[in-house]
């Protein structure tokens, strides 16, 4: 059942993306699924080119905000791997909740261009998994381009707090 949910995924379009991510609307920067596995996930982005991207500031999306999109393919990756890990349990195949995820620390954070509204080609957003001890998910990130020389526009790591399991009350 497990390879069944990633195999899916790799069909998952914006609408599909933006059911399993809290982010609504326009602040749903995901186009589409390019690979993944239970340690890594490989998004397309094209909405840095619209004026209309709420991260637009004074007519600019500062390179920076790149974080965002990399923390909303962590979040899908997140959604995707507790998906597949109760698949088995429940071979319905009903969505399952994932544990929310806090983006606390980015580390390390190397940013190429100044920019991502100039970038005329797609963006890739890779997100990798780098350790998870049930309470911490840590990523490396990395947002590159194709145009027409491959180049990275920006790395980093990426510490997620996942929130803990509800007992007699409120967190």
């Amino acid at each position: 059942m497990r390879s069944e949910v990633w195999q899916a995924a790799l069909g998952l379009d914006a609408a599909g993306i933006a059911a399993r991510i809290p982010h609504a609307g326009s602040m749903s920067l995901l186009q589409a699924v390019r690979g993944v596995d239970a340690q890594q996930l490989l998004a397309l982005a094209s909405s840095h080119r619209l004026p209309s991207n709420p991260l637009v500031r004074e007519g600019r999306l500062g390179a920076a905000c790149g974080v965002e999109y990399a923390a909303q393919a962590m979040a899908l990756h997140g959604a995707l791997t507790a998906q597949a890990e109760h698949s088995d349990a429940d071979p319905s195949g009903a969505p399952q909740a994932a544990r929310a995820g806090y983006l606390v620390s980015v580390r390390n954070l190397v940013l190429q261009v100044q920019r991502l509204d100039d970038i005329a080609a797609d963006v890739l957003v890779q997100v990798s998994k780098a350790g998870d001890n049930g309470a911490f998910t840590v990523y490396d990130f990395a947002l590159t381009a194709d145009e027409p020389v491959a180049r990275q526009l920006l790395s980093g790591k990426a510490y997620v707090m996942l929130q803990a399991a509800m007992q007699g009350g409120e967190v």
